[in-house]
């Protein structure tokens, strides 16, 4: 097995060796329910056969909590407890380690995406079937959904590569993210007021997630939304890459 390999399973199965997989989880599906369900009417306000909600709602359960929480600890507790010293000085590539701790990170993010598959199978497949789904929605609202978290868990494993502690990177992670979610909106409000305000909130709108995200939702792939993401998650995972690359010489 690759020493990438190897990084990522320990990574992944530290998660599961503690509390935190397990109530990441549960909270985080308890919060999707109830925003399905009961936020704006929920669904069964909805009179159509969708799960279009299902992923507006995901990705702000993953930017607010999970994916802070997944990786404020990537690099930021090993250089708390002394033991990054120690990792970047193993006969292994500093790719191998920023690589291996991504995936293990994005192993545990997927899981819980690939989990929600649930809600449109145990409603509208089996044990109940409250009416036909159009599956192209679902499958290109998962594809933006994978594609989201991967990006997200690069942001996050950045913020960690710098910060000095975990409470640290949680918080600057959950912002950052949270500004990527909310510029959309923040753009809307700076288009109504005209002039200059107008090309920055085109700005905002290209960086925005959300918006990137909505074309996903109703079943329209777009290869400048899948670029984007891709591109987020290269640059992210090549400056943490460099971080870890000046402690070691420094």
């Amino acid at each position: 097995m690759s020493p990438m390999l190897t990084i990522a399973k320990r990574e992944f199965r530290s998660y599961f060796d503690s509390p935190l997989a397990y109530v990441v989880i549960c909270l985080s599906f308890f919060a999707l329910g109830l925003m399905f369900f009961m936020l704006r009417g929920g669904f069964w306000q909805a009179d159509r056969s969708s799960v279009e909600r299902l992923f507006e709602y995901a990705p702000m359960g993953l930017s607010f909590l999970v994916v802070p929480v997944v990786t404020m600890r990537l690099v930021a507790e090993e250089r708390r407890s002394g033991t990054l010293e120690m990792l970047i000085t193993l006969p292994v590539r500093d790719s191998d380690v920023v690589l291996g701790k991504y995936l293990g990170a994005l192993g545990l993010v997927l899981v819980l995406v690939l989990a929600t598959l649930a809600y449109p199978f145990g409603m509208f497949k089996w044990p109940w079937n409250l009416g036909p789904l159009d599956m192209g929605p679902v499958w290109s609202g998962y594809l933006g959904l994978v594609l989201f978290s991967a990006a997200s868990v690069a942001v996050g494993l950045l913020v960690s590569s710098f910060a000095e502690s975990q409470a640290v990177a949680f918080f600057i992670t959950f912002f950052v993210l949270a500004a990527l979610w909310f510029f959309d909106n923040a753009a809307q409000y700076l288009s109504s007021a005209g002039g200059f305000w107008v090309g920055v909130a085109g700005v905002l709108q290209y960086m925005s997630f959300q918006s990137r995200l909505s074309g996903f939702w109703r079943g329209l792939i777009d290869a400048r939304d899948i670029v984007f993401f891709v591109s987020v998650t290269i640059l992210s995972l090549l400056v943490a890459f460099r971080a870890l690359e000046r402690r070691k010489w420094a």
